[in-house]
């Protein structure tokens, strides 16, 4: 028996980044909101106290920080000839759980995406025609421009340390060249770089590149943002990604919006209550509201005037899938729209090996780094080349955690005596120069529903395929030469390349950014929502995060969640709830 809640103006489904931002947005505008979270509460104080936020069996190896995958997880496959299997520990990518989700484990780079990233499709053919057979590239329907002041709010917010290269058009030195137009300078000025920084930025220098510091979440000094929240200069510990931050010093939902949140009395949050499904109306015209189990194993109805789906990228797929909204996509016909165009990143790199230089990297960020761009999207010529998009080349100083790190050069045995001698010589005296390439959407690759393994409500896991394309391929075989020449230039004494080989393997870490399946776009043949983020099929359904980017650029995605977050709340209080229907007509 399911008990009937009365209603509410706005239920949000996840309350992690994107959920914050809505929440903070819509009760401002006098809106009473309820976020619905599966996972537990966190909170600064609590939760990562120094004393013990550092316990790496803990967070990187007992995963306390990630969603459980005896809770829900999904199921994996390189191609449609196989046949998917349950991801039973988490690998490539590390889904978030609870208050702050995946913002709570981030690293904190904060990048904008280019303003050719946004009309990728248009952009690519009209420079050097169409696109090959197969690549399911497309616009965003909104374009960086419009973006520009949400980029710049989000950034605000979080206090993003940095160096500007673009104000209003013209140049900055020191700053990113290639960036699109800003209409302020950072919040505040980049981190204090290493040895390791100084030393990619003279060996790309060098070549003729222009390396800038990377846009960090990790305060360089103590900052106030828009809503009277206070963080705290970083101390370097090295405790980024995959474990939250004791000093208040990595902007997080719980460092930069939360806590005012939660003095509102229009806002209220649920915790450990897991959304079910979206439900509809009668007639289909709109979504009723949601339905969801809470600790107890009762189900509860929960009616909204408005529902926004803030969770994972994965989750928000499969939450659609699961309710009928939208049809889902079919890769061999090319019809449907959910779960088309998962994409994730292409990842490669050069790990230096000093004989008298200490780099010591535990001395280390989640954000600090020195990075160049001229390798990024458009940024050079692909005239021949065979691929489009491109990526950052970066050298990051973000951790040495002893369980984690263990960098041996090349012909090292894995284990043995001969293992932990090249380990003691080379722990504090190696750097990595990595490159974040972009990942291009392809009919192949896609999210449906898993046709024989349930999670423990008996609801069918989210089901992935995904592998490598040939435009992948060419991209990381075209740029990784290049971070290897940079990491030559830094005057080691050797260098270990770990090139991108094989298909996609899910059980190594490569990076948490999973993108698409609840694409955007201009219209409802192609896209799940449309430029304001609002649901084609039901006008009062809005959908946020990574799942919206119909292919995923070469920078990490945060920034862009963030600030197509605040475009969607801006349309929901300045659009829809004058006239509520769709905002965009199909």
């Amino acid at each position: 028996m399911t008990r009937e809640l009365p209603g509410v103006d706005v239920v949000l489904v996840g309350f992690g980044w994107t959920g914050a931002i809505f929440a903070e947005k819509l009760t401002a505008a006098g809106l009473d909101v309820l976020a619905l979270e599966r996972g537990p509460w966190r909170d600064t104080a609590k939760d990562f106290a120094t004393t013990f936020a550092q316990d790496e069996l803990r967070y990187y190896w007992r995963h306390g920080m990630f969603q459980e995958t005896s809770q829900s997880t999904l199921t994996f496959r390189n191609n449609s000839a196989q046949t998917a299997l349950p991801m039973r520990h988490w690998g490539s990518f590390l889904p978030g759980n609870g208050v702050g989700g995946a913002g709570v484990h981030w690293n904190g780079q904060t990048y904008r995406f280019l303003p050719s990233d946004f009309v990728a499709r248009s952009h690519n053919e009209e420079r050097y025609g169409r696109l090959p057979e197969g690549m399911t590239v497309q616009d965003y329907g909104v374009t960086y421009e419009e973006l520009e002041p949400h980029f710049d709010y989000f950034e605000k917010i979080c206090g993003i340390c940095g160096k500007a290269g673009n104000l209003g058009g013209s140049t900055v030195e020191g700053g990113n060249p290639f960036e699109g137009p800003r209409s302020d300078e950072y919040p505040n000025p980049p981190m204090e770089m290493t040895f390791s920084q100084d030393r990619f930025a003279a060996a790309a220098r060098e070549l003729g590149l222009s390396p800038f510091p990377v846009p960090s979440a990790n305060m360089s000094r103590a900052y106030v943002n828009p809503l009277g929240l206070q963080l705290a200069p970083c101390t370097y510990c090295g405790f980024c990604e995959k474990y939250g931050c004791g000093n208040y010093s990595k902007s997080s939902p719980q460092t930069t919006i939360i806590p005012v949140l939660m003095q509102r009395e229009n806002f209220t949050l649920r915790t450990e209550t897991e959304v079910l499904s979206i439900e509809t109306a009668a007639d289909g015209s709109r979504a009723s509201g949601v339905t969801y189990v809470d600790t107890s194993g009762e189900t509860v109805f929960q009616p909204a005037e408005i529902v926004v789906m803030c969770a994972y990228p994965l989750e928000n797929t499969r939450l659609m899938l699961l309710s009928g909204i939208g049809t889902p996509y079919d890769p061999r016909s090319g019809e449907g729209v959910v779960g088309k165009n998962y994409c994730y990143q292409v990842m490669s790199s050069a790990t230096v090996f000093f004989d008298e230089e200490f780099t010591n990297g535990f001395v280390g960020a989640g954000a600090l780094g020195m990075t160049v761009d001229d390798y990024n999207g458009d940024n050079f010529d692909h005239s021949g080349l065979g691929f489009i998009g491109g990526g950052y080349i970066a050298c990051h100083t973000t951790n040495a955690r002893p369980i984690e790190s263990h960098p041996v050069p090349e012909g090292v045995p894995g284990w043995g005596s001969e293992w932990k001698r090249a380990m003691r010589e080379n722990f504090l005296k190696t750097t990595t120069v990595g490159v974040h390439g972009a990942s291009m959407a392809h009919r192949s690759n896609y999210l449906d529903l898993d046709p024989t393994y349930t999670d423990a409500h008996g609801r069918p896991l989210l089901r992935m395929t995904y592998d490598f394309t040939l435009n992948d391929r060419r991209l990381t075989d075209h740029i990784t030469p290049i971070a290897e020449e940079i990491a030559r230039g830094m005057g080691g004494r050797e260098v270990k390349v770990n090139a991108l080989n094989g298909s996609y393997d899910s059980t190594p870490y490569q990076t948490t950014h999973n993108t698409g399946g609840t694409i955007m776009g201009s219209s409802p043949a192609d896209s799940v929502v449309n430029r304001y983020c609002q649901s084609w099929d039901l006008p009062n359904l809005f959908v946020a995060g990574a799942g919206l980017f119909p292919q995923n650029a070469g920078y990490n995605p945060t920034g862009t969640v963030g600030a197509l977050a605040y475009w969607a709340a801006e349309a929901i209080t300045e659009q829809y709830m004058r006239q509520p229907g769709p905002l965009v007509q199909a």
